[in-house]
């Protein structure tokens, strides 16, 4: 059984060191993004939906609902950013930690700086380590989504007071629970830290679309860790290779059931990357993916621990900046 102790110790998969050059190592973590509430993946006001084909095999059209790469990769940048500041690896103040989102005012040295990218104009910029991309969902968009009517409520419940009534009333489209995105998120070149920060921040993430205070939730199932000498399959042949599947079978139903999705996304996933043009240099799936989320999961469970990981991280970043990065001398 192969243990993060045992990973940590190849060379061939872990780089010491943030090289300045890609240098062919990919770790992708291939993914079941499953709706757990009414989250709104949306742009200008409406859901974001795309017509097209709907399997690799069936090429009859349909409308899928999209979750656009930056309604991914967003939040989980964001989850590590919150982790950082808690360990004071980041801070609101100015000083030398200081670091602000979506501003000029990005360090360029931090983790999320380094592996997630910044791009400051002329003040120097650094391309994203982390790779996302758009992704479909496996059911059509008219099973997939419901308008749900919305207002504005007085404290006391109603929306008139004094005599008058407020207009604030209006209908907003939601996805449904229990609809499936396949994804795969890849890290590019990735050392030990950097590989158990990104995948720390996928499992920690559990709101992701509009209005995420109120609504939003979503569980990441992670079907398997491949670390490979290139990129593999997009989300979309995943996605329609996942929908043949599921019509092949006669396992379609309205919504999908989870239990058969994940079986599904688990054998379509094996038979697409022995297809892909890459050496495959290690592949967690079934019992060792198991061990090694049991693993990951009781190392962010204890503070300690944590504290040492986004140390290291920390100071493999800012080495990286020094020498190579918008910090550089």
């Amino acid at each position: 059984m192969t243990t993060l102790n045992d990973l940590k110790k190849r060379e061939d998969l872990f780089f010491d060191a943030i090289p300045q050059l890609p240098m062919g190592r990919y770790v992708h973590f291939v993914l079941l993004r499953e709706t757990e509430s009414f989250p709104i993946f949306q742009t200008d006001g409406t859901l974001n939906v795309i017509r097209m084909q709907a399997g690799l095999k069936d090429e009859s059209l349909i409308s899928r609902l999209v979750m656009f790469k930056r309604k991914q990769s967003s939040p989980e940048r964001l989850t590590g950013r919150e982790l950082l500041r808690q360990q004071g690896i980041i801070t609101d103040e100015k000083g030398d930690r200081f670091c602000e989102y979506n501003s000029a005012n990005f360090c360029k040295s931090c983790p999320d700086c380094i592996y997630y990218g910044f791009a400051i104009g002329d003040a120097g910029a650094e391309k994203s380590k982390v790779y996302t991309d758009s992704a479909f969902s496996i059911t059509p968009y008219e099973e997939s989504h419901k308008p749900f009517s919305f207002n504005a409520l007085y404290e006391h419940g109603t929306m008139t007071q004094r005599g008058e009534t407020r207009a604030s009333f209006g209908e907003q489209d939601h996805v449904v629970p229990q609809v499936f995105f396949p994804a795969i998120v890849t890290l590019r070149d990735p050392t030990y830290e950097g590989f158990l920060y990104v995948l720390g921040n996928i499992l920690r993430t559990d709101r992701y679309g509009a209005t995420d205070t109120r609504t939003g939730k979503v569980k990441n199932h992670l079907l398997a860790v491949v670390f490979t000498n290139g990129e593999i399959f997009s989300n979309l042949r995943y996605t329609q290779a996942i929908y043949d599947h599921l019509k092949e079978n006669g396992w379609w139903s309205e919504p999908l059931v989870r239990g058969t999705v994940l079986e599904t996304g688990e054998s379509v996933y094996a038979a697409l990357i022995a297809q892909e043009p890459v050496a495959s240099l290690e592949e967690l799936t079934g019992d060792e993916l198991v061990n090694l989320l049991a693993e990951v999961q009781a190392l962010y469970q204890d503070e300690a621990q944590t504290r040492a990981l986004l140390e290291a991280l920390d100071a493999k970043t800012r080495k990286y900046a020094e020498d190579y990065g918008a910090k550089k001398s």
